[in-house]
């Protein structure tokens, strides 16, 4: 199997996300590489940065791009460049928050998150019924190949 996952451009801009740091490099490039195979597209002559932050930068962002004066867990930025996929921005404390609140592994959602967040690089999106379930959809095969359970279903 080649792999067809995008180069992942790791940036942490707050030192919060280095504790699970480790687990992350391997574990994101590996939802990627599978969320590339449920696409049956080749990825592999593009990057996609992944902003790891915090809420305070995330809130800053959502303000100025989706007038929203909140944080949120994960916002994508789709890149103009043809060698670039685009930036995934991921909120420490509203990621952590979430995590702990649905009683799933911040690594899990993290995972999810990420998945989410380039699936919205690629055009996907939840706007409506239709969309917001085929996106769904294609969630939840490429986190079932990941052994993460269905986050749309009710525990």
């Amino acid at each position: 199997m080649s792999i067809k996952s995008p180069h992942i451009n790791f940036i942490f801009s707050t030192s919060k996300w280095k504790v699970i740091a480790p687990l992350l490099k391997n574990e994101i490039a590996f939802a990627l590489e599978k969320t590339t195979e449920a696409l049956n597209s080749d990825f592999s002559q593009k990057e996609v940065s992944l902003v790891l932050t915090s809420d305070t930068e995330v809130q800053s962002l959502n303000k100025t791009y989706r007038h929203k004066d909140k944080p949120t867990n994960v916002l994508s930025f789709p890149s103009e460049q043809k060698d670039e996929v685009g930036d995934i921005v991921l909120a420490y404390e509203t990621v952590m928050k979430e995590a702990d609140e649905l009683g799933i592994s911040p690594l899990h959602h993290t995972l999810h998150l990420i998945v989410h967040g380039f699936l919205h690089l690629l055009g996907y999106d939840h706007e409506n019924k239709v969309d917001a379930e085929k996106m769904e959809t294609l969630e939840i095969e490429i986190l079932k190949a990941l052994n993460i359970r269905n986050p749309y279903e009710d525990s």
